[in-house]
């Protein structure tokens, strides 16, 4: 039963890291545990099916929740505490990325996988840094953008550390989603859900065979992605001589603890 909750409550924020500005939904799938086993269930459907489905009812739950439940307070508390709602969730990375580490090196670990690491942060950092002003953009809300929006969605969980989130605020589409996620406008829903369905599909095998062929090497990549995304999401205009830098601070401290606590379940109930 604690598992079960575990993986709902793991399922909830990778649910919100769909919606939340700067927050990978396949990096913390990563962070939690879930990453490799979420591509190798899709890339390989028809493989122990009855077994992983039982696995995913939680983590499906618990992600639809994070979307629909928490689409309308994430949208006031980005609206008005951005810097206190990013600094929890940057602590909550910080406290998994031992776990995460530990997991990248589980099949060896060797001077070219740091290479791979730095080049893959850096690399990383400076691509998200110049598609803030490259997709500064509008884009007319219709079918084919709906469908845009769920295959970005779907690249964000099979590239741990890409914010679908971070592209669709550049688009001009992202409010628009969340107030569809608010209101439960299957217009929109439908066809995100099959753009997502489409892309998630047709590149989960590629993925899944690159982990089998290069796990080392593909996981100090997703570590990679995971800081430098992490850095990007470090609120910069904010004012931290205010006393709300007290409250960014606590949130830091509440997310690391959370991140760890959560590491050590993901280590004792792990399947």
């Amino acid at each position: 039963m604690v598992d079960w909750i575990l993986r709902a409550f793991k399922g909830a924020l990778i649910g919100t890291g769909f919606i939340l500005p700067g927050v990978s939904g396949g990096a913390l799938a990563a962070i939690f545990g879930l990453y490799e086993r979420i591509i190798s269930f899709i890339a390989h459907i028809t493989k122990d099916f009855i077994k992983n489905v039982l696995f995913f009812i939680p983590v499906g739950i618990g992600a639809l929740l994070g979307m629909f439940l928490l689409a309308r307070p994430l949208s006031f508390l980005l609206e008005n505490y951005e810097a206190q709602v990013l600094w929890g969730f940057i602590g909550c990375i910080i406290g998994t990325l031992p776990s995460l580490w530990r997991e990248a090196g589980k099949k060896g670990r060797h001077k070219k996988h740091y290479i791979v690491l730095v080049l893959t942060a850096v690399f990383g950092f400076c691509l998200l840094y110049a598609a803030e002003n490259f997709f500064a953009t509008q884009l007319p809300l219709n079918f084919i953008t709906w469908i845009l929006a769920g295959a970005l969605i779907a690249l964000g969980v099979l590239i741990p550390g890409m914010s679908p989130s971070n592209f669709l605020v550049y688009l001009g589409v992202y409010k628009p989603m969340v107030d569809a996620f608010k209101t439960m406008n299957f217009m929109v829903l439908l066809p995100i859900m099959f753009g997502f369905a489409v892309c998630l599909f047709s590149f989960s095998a590629l993925v899944d065979k690159l982990f089998h062929k290069a796990y080392a090497e593909l996981f100090h990549f997703v570590v990679g992605i995971v800081l430098a995304s992490t850095v990007m999401i470090v609120p910069m205009n904010y004012n931290y001589m205010s006393i709300g830098a007290l409250v960014c601070a606590g949130a830091l401290i509440i997310g690391i603890c959370l991140g760890l606590w959560m590491s050590k379940l993901e280590e004792k109930y792990k399947t």
